[in-house]
């Protein structure tokens, strides 16, 4: 009983989304609001390291400002009220307030471990690099292997992902100010990771908004449409919802039960899924409002649903008990949709005061750093709470493929269908997707179970294996020591991605060697028809580079999915042949260069293409335009064989080559420009200093010139002196030197122009 009065103290009732702060508060204010969320549930607390990680991360962040225009600082700020108002522990407060500051600032890891400790330096190094992660839906092996890092993460410590949703929940709030391309990819990334993951963490507060906010940028008509037509008769509905709620109150008052009751309309998400997943209109969808009964006990949970139930009319089939059968993500509650007194439907959700904190919060609301009053750390099972994420980490170590990887995560993180609840013979509940069948029963229980299993009786009689379990179900499997295994119609009949993976795995298991074998074979003739010598390129640093482009564990991996048609052995063969390539270059030294000058071979002949320079003769090296004088097609040029740097092309008459000293000299190469025609499309860098009396309009009239010969200029930079005489350097990109000596002939005849020159590229 202390402890439910202890629960019923802490929990802040009413139904808000966490705090959302104005986008340009000033710091102090934050930092207060911040102080006062976190001694709300932890008064006793020392705070003072939360002052110093506040102290640290301004001056951290001094002169950053977000694309909003406010100090950074206002961030990591929101970040840690968002924690703080999940209740979380002092040391994942200052992580959230530091999370930025290793990457974006000069502060080192070092720094931060020696200031705050390694627990605080492990968390941000962990937000770090999930913060490098990039996301691209089209591309399947990016997006498998950073979630498989994110899960990771989370296996080692849950509160590294607790901050990164808090990071991305105040980034989603300030999404306005990005380009509309980045704010459908950010709300992609949001609704497709972020917003199943807070699902499955059971922390409704940040996946309710990360989903509005998801939808308000990937479809904002939809999102405006909705706005509009639940604000059209806004006013009804509130005194709708008051009136049923002070009915409610004042029948469950009378029946001897104190309850905590309120009501609101469904979040726009949960609204737009619900029309979308049932083809309804918004006038059509049942539980468009929900009222919330919260009593002390679970005895009070039950009482409260009957004296409902006495009220108002229940709708057939819309009684859910997630009290007796708890969602995989913790959730409890008691829901029925009833008929209102104007034939209104409407839902009630009944709970404990527990059961709603572990709603709104989650694993945050029960997890093993958060401490009890008397200091001692409580671990409500969290292990148990987090078997899905157990069940996740299995899979990335079974699965060599990224594909099936991703594919079985994204229906495992698909929410949106409901669970069936049914029995083993021994009574333990078994939580799984609607519509399964009794081979995902079977592989629930053990994956053995699953692979002898030869038929299945539910509820006593015998049915057939895609018989669709309902709920309630007791069902017993039948296996048998002779079975062969599993067959591959299975894989089109069961539900759940835990009988899919399990398998898979039987399948790859079986038929490994014959797959590895079949892939030598393929990678062997591929090379033969190719004339690709195997042996050059069959060498282990190639083999980790195709490992590690296609997401795989092992070199026999790769070999039995080309086997079995998961890859292409051209992929494979293509991807060692590029690497192999790179380390056997052929090394050309300067002497090379130098001994073929002295032998007199042909001249370098010199062009741009779109990709680079172009030099034919005496080797293909590294060429670059000199910067000292840039030199353009029609000057007459030298090539200069620099130290380490390949040949630099430069004007006979740079400054540079005409001083250069005798025995420099012996690294002049002769070199031309190629014919017109490959090259006559390119642009050059070109600069000129233009001197004349200073007049307005002159800086107009030159443009111009610019403009009409359709020149286009890079930078432009004006001077003037005491006596009136303008100097400006322009730079310009151009075709060559033809080119160049009309644009100053032209530039000469403008009025009060004295004097042209050219000077470097």
């Amino acid at each position: 009983m202390e402890q439910q009065k202890s629960a019923k103290k802490n929990i802040r009732l009413q139904d808000r989304s966490i705090k959302v702060m104005d986008d340009f508060t000033s710091k102090e204010l934050l930092y207060h609001e911040l102080i006062d969320s976190v001694q709300k549930y932890h008064p006793s607390a020392d705070l003072s390291i939360i002052d110093k990680a506040f102290k640290v991360a301004d001056a951290a962040h001094e002169g950053q400002v977000r694309k909003s225009g406010e100090p950074y600082i206002i961030h990591p700020l929101c970040v840690a009220i968002i924690l703080a108002d999940l209740e979380l522990d002092k040391e994942t407060i200052v992580a959230g307030i530091l999370h930025d500051v290793v990457e974006d600032t000069v502060m080192s890891e070092e720094e931060l471990t020696k200031e705050f400790g390694l627990e605080v330096a492990l968390l941000v190094d962990g937000v770090t690099k999930l913060g490098q992660l990039s996301y691209d839906a089209d591309k399947v092996e990016v997006q498998a292997e950073n979630l498989r890092k994110m899960f990771l993460a989370m296996a080692k410590d849950i509160r590294v992902i607790m901050i990164k949703l808090a990071d991305r929940l105040h980034n989603m709030r300030t999404l306005k100010y990005m380009r509309p391309d980045k704010q459908k990819d950010k709300a992609r990334e949001t609704m497709d990771i972020y917003a199943p993951i807070a699902q499955r963490l059971g922390i409704s507060k940040i996946k309710v908004e990360l989903d509005d906010l998801s939808l308000k940028y990937l479809e904002p008509d939809i999102y405006y449409d909705l706005v509009e037509k639940i604000a059209v008769r806004k006013s009804v509905r509130e005194e709708f919802v008051k009136q049923i709620c002070e009915e409610v109150k004042n029948h469950i008052k009378n029946g001897g039960i104190d309850a905590h009751v309120d009501g609101r309309i469904k979040h726009f998400f949960s609204i737009y899924k619900k029309m979308k997943n049932q083809d309804k209109t918004i006038d059509q969808i049942y539980d468009l409002f929900a009222v919330r009964i919260v009593v002390e006990t679970v005895k009070d949970c039950y009482a409260a649903l009957g004296i409902i139930h006495e009220m108002y009319k229940p709708i057939p089939g819309r009684f859910k008990d997630y009290i007796a059968m708890p969602k995989q993500n913790m959730y409890q509650s008691l829901h029925t949709t009833l008929i209102g007194p104007n034939g209104q439907p409407f839902e009630i959700q009944i709970r404990t005061f527990e059961m709603h904190r572990t709603a709104e919060y989650g694993i945050a609301a029960h997890w093993k750093y958060k401490e009890a009053s008397d200091g001692k750390n409580t671990d409500n099972k969290e292990e148990e709470k987090l078997s899905w994420l157990r069940q996740i980490l299995e899979w990335q170590r079974d699965m060599s493929d990224n594909k099936e990887f991703m594919s079985l995560l994204k229906s495992d993180l698909d929410l949106f269908s409901e669970n069936v609840y049914c029995f083993t013979p021994t009574g333990d509940v078994k939580n799984l997707p609607n519509g399964s069948t009794p081979i995902d029963f079977a592989y629930s229980i053990h994956s053995a179970v699953g692979n002898k299993m030869i038929g299945a009786r539910v509820n006593g009689k015998l049915v057939t294996i895609d018989y669709v379990i309902q709920n309630g179900d007791r069902i017993e499997i039948l296996t048998s020591q002779n079975s062969k295994g599993p067959s591959r119609d299975w894989l089109n009949i069961v539900k759940s991605t835990q009988a899919k993976s399990k398998i898979n795995q039987w399948f790859k298991q079986e038929l490994k060697e014959d797959n590895i074998i079949k892939g030598k074979d393929m990678i062997s003739h591929y090379c033969k028809n190719k004339s690709i010598i195997l042996s050059d390129i069959l060498k282990q640093k190639y083999q980790e580079a195709v490992m590690r482009k296609y997401g795989f564990r092992d070199w026999e991996s790769v070999l039995a999915a080309i086997g079995h048609g998961g890859i292409k052995e051209g992929q494979v063969i293509n991807k060692m042949q590029e690497e192999y390539i790179k380390d056997h270059k052929k090394e050309i030294t300067d002497q090379d260069v130098l001994n073929s000058v002295a032998q007199g071979k042909e001249k370098v002949q010199v062009a741009k293409s779109k990709n680079g320079i172009i030099v034919k003769g005496i080797h293909d090296v590294a060429v670059r335009f000199s910067k000292c004088c840039g030199p353009l097609p029609g000057d007459e040029i030298v090539g200069f064989v620099t130290r380490g740097r390949g040949i630099s092309i430069h004007r006979t008459d740079c400054i540079n080559v005409l001083n250069m000293p005798d025995i420099e000299r012996a690294r002049l190469i002769e070199a031309e420009w190629q014919e017109e025609g490959e090259s006559q499309n390119e642009l050059y860098a070109a600069e000129i200093k233009i001197y004349g009396n200073n007049r307005t309009g002159l800086l107009v009239d030159i443009t111009k010139t610019f403009t009409e010969k359709k020149i286009d200029i890079t930078s432009i930079h004006s001077r003037t002196s005491k006596q009136g005489i303008v100097t400006m350097d322009l730079s310009f990109m151009i075709r060559g030197k033809e080119e160049l000596n009309r644009l100053v002939d032209k530039i000469k005849t403008i009025e009060s122009v004295l004097d042209i020159e050219r000077t470097a590229g």
